[in-house]
């Protein structure tokens, strides 16, 4: 049965695999290491990335996954802060590490082909008899994931066997998978979210995972689906965002008749069907299980989604949950929900307001163990009695569902003392067919959007103010004014927007694709806006 492949490759099989995962074992053991040595991986997604993982934490080894996106400084802090001994490295990423030297480095592996590039083996033959024996307990350490975060510097992340095992065993309640299953992955592997569910998950049960060689822009996706035809999908809410944008809105709101035929719920519900088909077909024909999380996702992109009858699935949790908290299988959607608790494992929602909003607590099996030397940072996130707080804010339904409303960190008290959550105003400034992305933070006292365009359909869009006005930063200042009053309709009192940015290139991301958003505010906590009177 094959196991891993790239899409364009031969698929290694279960038992080939579990050869090359003893050999690289053997080899880092005859480099020196013992039984709770960090080892630190940095690599784009390969079957290689695959078989290194496993050849660490099967012998009891402590797994350092870096992002592929982390900045040269990133890196460097990670390796000097986890103590990792061998570094495993793509030839891709090799030169951003060229010229960083650290202490306790031992050895260099080149993942691309699993060769030693530096480091030197030991003289004396690694005992394969003491390999095989090596004991690991499910409390042992197994991984510390270094979160690019959107609150500055990473912090690292101590999963055990027992958190990461739980939580793909758990994976089954939402929908269960077997050898037949195909993955095609597209998200980090480094990322928890797709090491849990689209890795450990699939591999537990026999499953073939595929990998992209390049990254998955439409040109390089479009084939690979049609080839590998997949069962099972882990994606970010910005995929299907664009889908829909590109191919769903852009075509009904071109003309006035158009856009009134797609504001009657008969008639959207039929183009969403329709559309669903062809887009069902796009993804292979075959798949069962389109799993969405990382972030928010759009409400107009999920209606989509329920009335085209695409069957996605929603999750919610974090790298130090493992991360799944809770979710909703294909058929247990429910618009905005990110759906029930995982089996086993409790939320509460902590000091609810008169609506019932209050920051999310979780605690199970699939909890961190705390961050790796940094007892102060543990101590603010875990109480003595084992709840993790996950600084969401998030709400149960009659039926035990639960919705979030944003981080705590995030939202904005008004002059009145009400809570303005910045996620749900940008779910609204989003919905406009010339938005890209956006984000909503205080300044001076005002709430104030920055806004990505779609700048090739804006200069067509304000075309019609040509006859009237030639000069162009004109045209766009009066396009801004009207976009500003149109946005503010649809808003209450307490979330008007005062002024609007427009952003000359994306957003900062972390690999979940949230924006970073301390980068782009002045205050990382709680603002208080003290309404100023216009002149």
């Amino acid at each position: 049965m094959p196991s891993v492949s790239f899409v364009e490759g031969k698929p290694i099989s279960y038992a080939e695999f579990g050869r090359k995962m003893e050999t690289i074992s053997e080899m880092l053991f005859s480099l020196g290491l013992n039984k709770g040595d960090k080892v630190a991986l940095l690599s784009h997604n390969m079957p290689n990335w695959v078989i290194a993982y496993f050849a660490v934490v099967s012998k009891g080894l402590v797994i350092v996954p870096i992002l592929p996106d982390f900045t040269r400084e990133e890196i460097d802090n990670v390796m000097i802060h986890s103590e990792s001994k061998v570094l495993f490295v793509s030839e891709r990423l090799n030169s951003r590490i060229e010229g960083l030297e650290w202490p306790f480095l031992q050895a260099k592996i080149l993942v691309d082909n699993l060769s030693l590039q530096s480091g030197n083996v030991s003289d004396q033959a690694v005992n394969k008899e003491l390999l095989k024996n090596i004991v690991v307990e499910e409390d042992d350490l197994a991984a510390i994931i270094y979160t690019s975060g959107t609150t500055g510097r990473s912090k690292g992340v101590m999963l055990s066997h027992k958190s990461l095992t739980f939580t793909a065993m758990q994976s089954h309640a939402f929908h269960a998978i077997s050898k037949t299953d195909v993955f095609l992955s597209l998200l980090p592997l480094s990322h928890t979210y797709e090491n849990t569910i689209g890795l450990l998950y699939p591999m537990m049960y026999g499953a073939a995972i595929y990998y992209l060689e390049k990254p998955p822009t439409a040109a390089a996706l479009m084939p690979a689906l049609a080839k590998i035809r997949p069962t099972m999908m882990l994606s970010v809410p910005l995929i299907m965002e664009k889908l829909y944008k590109t191919q769903i809105q852009s075509k009904f709101a071109g003309n006035r008749f158009k856009r009134m035929i797609y504001k009657n719920p008969f008639f959207r519900m039929l183009i969403h069907r329709i559309a669903g088909k062809k887009l069902y077909q796009t993804f292979g024909g075959r798949l069962q299980f389109f799993g969405i999380g990382g972030a928010k996702l759009d409400s107009r992109v999920e209606r989509f989604m329920r009335e085209a009858k695409f069957p996605y699935a929603i999750g919610y949790g974090l790298t130090e949950t493992a991360p799944l908290l809770a979710g909703a299988g294909v058929k247990q959607t429910k618009l905005q929900s990110t759906g029930f608790a995982v089996p086993d494992v409790s939320l509460q929602i902590h000091n609810p307001d008169k609506r019932g909003v209050g920051e999310i607590w979780a605690k199970g099996p699939n909890v961190m163990q705390g961050y790796y030397k940094n007892p102060e940072a543990t101590a603010e996130v875990l109480t003595e009695d084992g709840w993790f707080k996950t600084g969401d804010l998030g709400r149960f339904d009659s039926h035990n569902r639960l919705y979030i409303k944003g981080r705590m960190k995030n939202t904005i008290v008004g002059a009145g003392g009400e809570n303005i959550y910045p996620e749900d105003i940008e779910t609204v400034i989003n919905g406009h067919k010339l938005v890209v992305e956006s984000l909503v933070i205080e300044e001076d006292g005002f709430l104030v959007a920055k806004v990505l365009l779609d700048i090739e359909e804006l200069e067509r869009t304000i075309e019609h103010f040509k006859s009237v006005i030639e000069d162009k930063k004109e045209k766009h200042k009066i396009w801004k004014q009207n976009f500003m009053k149109e946005l503010n309709e649809k808003l209450n009192k307490v979330s008007q927007i005062k002024r609007i940015d427009i952003m000359d290139e994306p957003f900062e991301k972390t690999a979940s694709q949230k924006i970073k958003r301390f980068l782009y505010s002045k205050q990382q906590h709680h603002k208080i806006i003290t309404r100023k009177r216009s002149k």
